[in-house]
């Protein structure tokens, strides 16, 4: 990860104004406020490094600090089910979805390996990543790689060696923290609803010892010093960098870098960071506290724009093919950790999501005001083996309030195709009758944002991953 005046120029000045910016804007002399303060950048990138596993462990800390299953939490080592979609009301977390019902849970796998059973799906779509405390996703039963019969397997921590029974496969997670991020698909029927309870209700999750018996998982004990209000992103960022760094130490005595760390985990150790050990911040300047998270943070953001690729911009709909396993590029795990924690692998899922129509250089905002048309030709629907749909949020990434109660828009909509033979979606604030409302993704009446999701996309052509398939521009009616 290389991190240049220009980004610590661009940190300083906020992500709006840089992005206001013409180009040639970026190529003026720019002062660095920290030159030749080789310990700052170090721990600037030690920030960035770390991003991922203090978020994973603050999300963990909110998630699992009840007495038991109520909604989207739940204590650890239970087995937490959503029942049913959200709706326009719901503003817990950002960029709900109604297309899967999350079943989740989080573990500790560092004493002993914990046991998850899920049934057979018939022709259901579904997946079950797991996440190790970097955010990796080592694993992924699901309908693409284990097909559609019911599955048993254990998951076993670092240096965990033994005997499983028989018919349990093992997955090795590389850290003791690891999150379950199950998803299964749903039409959203009270039919439905139904048939994916009974699916819910069949998963199983259990420690190694417990295997085979019966089993009941004890009660969460509730810590009132969580804050259970501020989320949790904003919760990592307020830290300083002496808090930061003291709990990152703390997690990489459970959850260790991996070999291909080496270079990062020797750097670190110039500032007191050592696996294994307590932060040691008498080798951290105090004048580097409180700049460390500001300037690291906008480093992270500013991968948006700079990011060589990473996060591509195609016809208004920006998207990125570089999600859960990242190996190295530091940079790009934190980002996707601080936009979207828990994505999945790009073989199972990509998200392209569009803020505003293109047009020239910087584009237009959506805006209710107006109507949009989102046209796929002729056999050129999103190209997927699961499902695609695209999602109405305002410009808070909240569901829109609409008079059908649709939040997004997909096959399972019936839609009707134009003489040609290609589908129209209709984006606008009010129906556009009776005859094209099964087409019609409700707006609000002021700015909004779409995300398109793409669930095991094809991978031969045409196919997103390898550019074949583009995305259509949303245009103006």
């Amino acid at each position: 990860m290389k991190i240049s005046r220009r980004a610590v120029s661009l940190s300083g000045m906020g992500l709006l104004a840089a992005s206001a910016l013409p180009a040639r804007a970026f190529d003026l002399p720019i002062v660095d406020p920290f030159e030749g303060e080789s310990d700052f950048w170090t721990a600037v990138e030690a920030y960035v490094y770390g991003y991922p596993l203090v978020t994973m462990e603050m999300t963990r800390r909110v998630v699992t600090n009840v007495a038991g299953p109520e909604g989207s939490k739940g204590p650890m080592g239970h087995i937490i089910k959503l029942r049913e979609y959200p709706n326009a009301s719901f503003t817990d977390v950002t960029a709900p979805n109604a297309d899967t019902l999350y079943t989740t849970a989080f573990v500790d796998v560092g004493k002993e390996p914990w046991v998850f059973s899920y049934p057979a799906m018939k022709d259901r779509y579904f997946l079950f990543p797991m996440l190790d405390g970097w955010t990796t996703v080592f694993q992924v039963p699901g309908s693409r790689t284990t097909g559609q019969d019911g599955h048993t397997f254990a998951i076993t921590g670092p240096g965990w060696e033994g005997q499983l029974p028989d018919g349990v496969v093992e997955y090795k997670s590389a850290t003791s923290l690891v999150w379950i991020l199950g998803r299964i698909y749903c039409t959203g029927t009270p039919e439905d609803y139904k048939a994916v309870h009974a699916i819910q209700d069949e998963c199983t999750l259990c420690p190694l010892s417990a295997y085979g018996k019966p089993y009941t998982p004890p009660a969460g004990k509730v810590d009132p010093g969580i804050d259970m209000k501020t989320a949790v992103r904003d919760q990592v960022n307020r830290m300083d960098a002496v808090e930061y760094f003291t709990l990152l130490s703390e997690l990489m005595k459970t959850n260790p870098p991996t070999a291909a760390d080496a270079e990062m985990v020797e750097k670190m150790a110039r500032i007191g960071i050592v696996p294994g050990k307590d932060f040691d911040k008498s080798k951290l300047d105090t004048r580097f506290v409180r700049h460390i998270p500001e300037i690291a943070f906008g480093r992270i953001m500013l991968h948006f724009k700079f990011s060589d690729g990473d996060v591509k911009d195609i016809n208004g709909w920006g998207f990125t093919t570089k999600t859960g396993v990242y190996g190295t590029e530091y940079l790009q795990r934190a980002l996707i950790t601080a936009i979207g924690l828990g994505a999945n692998r790009p073989q199972d899922a990509i998200y392209p999501t569009s803020t505003k129509r293109k047009e020239g250089l910087f584009g237009r905002a959506y805006d209710g005001a107006n109507k949009y048309v989102l046209t796929f030709p002729k056999g050129q629907l999103p190209p997927v083996r699961g499902f695609w749909s695209i999602t109405m949020y305002n410009d808070k990434y909240f569901f829109v309030e609409n008079p059908i109660n649709r939040y997004s828009i997909s096959a399972r909509q019936d839609l009707k195709t134009m003489p040609d033979g290609s589908t129209e979606i209709y984006i606008q604030h009010q129906s556009p009758g009776a005859e094209k409302e099964s087409n019609w993704l409700p707006a609000p009446a002021g700015k909004f944002i779409l995300m398109m999701r793409l669930y095991w996309p094809d991978d031969s052509p045409p196919s997103i991953l390898d550019g074949s398939w583009v995305i259509p521009a949303v245009r103006e009616a």
